[in-house]
């Protein structure tokens, strides 16, 4: 994994931020994701995931759990690959 810069420490708490959902699972997730792919991720996926927590709380908690699935092909991929994460 890379060494985060003191601009991926800024933006990591500023999403850390955002990532809180008020649902435990989500923020389960989506805090495992950044502490996993985000410094990793390339400007797509990091682009993708912002997107994807501009999305509304009960749409993430149905597709984070399998119950629909996004419209958007890269939302629906970064979903399966922050679901797929190990605990």
């Amino acid at each position: 994994m890379t060494e985060p810069s003191d601009a991926d420490r800024a933006e990591l708490r500023r999403l850390r931020w955002r990532c809180r959902r008020g649902m435990r699972e989500l923020d389960q997730l989506f805090g495992r994701y950044l502490d996993r792919r985000w410094l990793d991720a390339g400007a797509d996926e990091r682009a993708t995931f912002e997107r994807l927590l501009a999305c509304e709380d009960d749409k993430l908690w149905r597709w984070c759990l399998g119950y629909d699935t996004p419209e958007d092909p890269e939302l629906h991929a970064l979903v399966q690959r922050i679901v797929a994460l190990p605990v």
